[in-house]
């Protein structure tokens, strides 16, 4: 304990400088305090800690020639981990963490312009495929690094995530600062070359999730029914330039109204049919986190769903499931859930109630902050007061099993990215409010019929 005690001690000190340098950092009396037993620190000050740790990850931890972020990074230099791969999606997220950074202090702003501008000029020459970008590159050279075999090419869903980051930057910039001014432009010009149209197949009524420039649409992955992929539908609809008709999300997205077939679990209503994608009668918990950065589930409604109640429900039902624990784990309980695709003891699996193996991924009960502010507290309480074993130089590991005694000390940035992101949407509704303020974003859910009026 005591190595975690001085850890926390010179954080507790970046975070005090940076309350001096913004106001919307820690007050002096909210600061960290330590001794030589035990830390005692502060629910606010607890926030800004994991925020500033897993901020880190996409700021210190960037790949330096790109400036994006590493696919993952293992402090253990496990073999076979390449610190050269990057990721899109991941950068996405690592975009709108960096907001929070430079909006909380741990940053100055000239800092993050430098940085942003290094990323856009990455995206600008890297491979892309009709404007969309493939999953992986190799960051000191922009080529494509394939996912697997076939997929070599544009990846719309998480080219979907770094757009939702880039607009978010662009809300953020001052469009009467020069330089800013010409960032904002640049961003403009990636956005509105996505070829989202590209991505029908000829005009169907459904976005597919690859094209290849070697294999074509082999993949023939069309994304239909309820996961992750919901901000794909509205950036597509949002295209001022390659933009899809309402149709496409009704008959490819929605299914022609059968995602509204829910089901009860743990006494509530699942609102959206998980089943359609997924075994279970919910996904893992990252299904309410990828689309949700930017995208404000707040009153946000349509014909199929209350988009808040459907991932309130869904972080509740996650942890409902983990206080229950039906299959007897060591360590679960109020203070101890949160089930999401991770590392686990089989390698990456995809953790849900039907897909328990026992493993925590500290990822989803943080992201989970605006759904269960309580739950989440008690959480990441638990981590940084009772198994800071479990924490590192980016914040919590990726995963854990008290059960199988395992962990490794490993990060992926899809899941670093959504806590600090989250956690700010939590505290001050910041990565909402810009994302949210984008007006082809408001135009794009007009078109496809939602609304975020509350008395709607």
């Amino acid at each position: 304990m005591r190595k975690r005690v001085i850890h926390l001690s010179i954080i507790g000190l970046a975070i005090i400088f940076a309350s001096c340098k913004n106001k919307t950092a820690t007050t002096d009396s909210e600061s960290v305090s330590t001794n030589a037993e035990t830390s005692v620190i502060s629910d606010d000050s607890l926030l800004n800690l994991v925020q500033y740790e897993t901020f880190q990850y996409f700021w210190e931890g960037a790949e330096p020639v790109s400036g994006m972020a590493r696919e993952r990074f293992h402090e253990d230099n496990e073999y076979g981990h390449d610190k050269d791969i990057v990721t899109s999606g991941g950068s996405g997220f690592g975009l709108m963490a960096l907001v929070v950074g430079i909006d909380r202090g741990f940053i100055t702003r000239e800092e993050g312009i430098k940085r942003f501008e290094k990323i856009v000029s990455f995206l600008e020459t890297a491979d892309k495929f009709h404007g969309v970008w493939p999953h992986w590159w190799y960051g000191p050279t922009g080529k494509v690094y394939p996912f697997s075999k076939k997929d070599d090419g544009g990846d719309l869903v998480e080219s979907s995530f770094i757009a939702a980051g880039l607009l978010t930057v662009r809300q953020y910039l001052n469009k009467e600062n020069e330089r800013e001014a010409q960032l904002i432009d640049r961003i403009n010009s990636l956005w509105q070359n996505i070829e989202f149209d590209w991505h029908t197949r000829g005009g169907q009524n459904v976005l597919y999730w690859h094209w290849s420039p070697n294999y074509g649409w082999d993949m023939n992955f069309a994304v239909r029914g309820y996961n992750e992929c919901l901000i794909m539908y509205v950036l597509a609809a949002s295209s001022p330039t390659h933009s899809i008709k309402p149709e496409v999300y009704d008959e490819g997205w929605a299914r022609g109204g059968l995602i509204k077939d829910d089901t009860l679990f743990y006494g509530l209503r699942t609102v959206l049919n998980h089943y359609e994608t997924n075994d279970s009668p919910v996904g893992p918990l990252f299904w309410a986190h990828y689309s949700y950065l930017g995208l404000n589930p707040t009153n946000l409604k349509d014909k199929y769903a209350n988009y808040w109640e459907l991932n309130q429900n869904h972080a509740l039902i996650d942890y409902r499931y983990c206080v229950d624990n039906p299959h007897h784990y060591k360590g679960y309980g109020p203070d101890c859930w949160g089930l999401t695709s991770s590392y686990s003891i089989k390698g990456y699996a995809g953790h849900r109630p039907d897909e328990d193996l026992g493993v925590i991924s500290p990822t989803a009960a943080l992201s989970s902050f605006p759904y269960t502010p309580k739950e989440s507290m008690a959480f990441l309480k638990f981590l940084y007061n009772d198994a800071d074993s479990l924490i590192g130089e980016y914040g919590p590991y990726d995963a854990f099993s008290f059960e199988s005694n395992w962990y490794l000390p490993r990060y992926l940035a899809i899941d670093q990215g959504p806590i600090p992101v989250m956690i700010e949407n939590y505290r001050t509704g910041l990565i909402w409010n810009l994302f949210m303020s984008a007006p082809e974003v408001q135009q794009g859910l007009s078109k496809l019929g939602f609304t975020t009026d509350p008395s709607e």
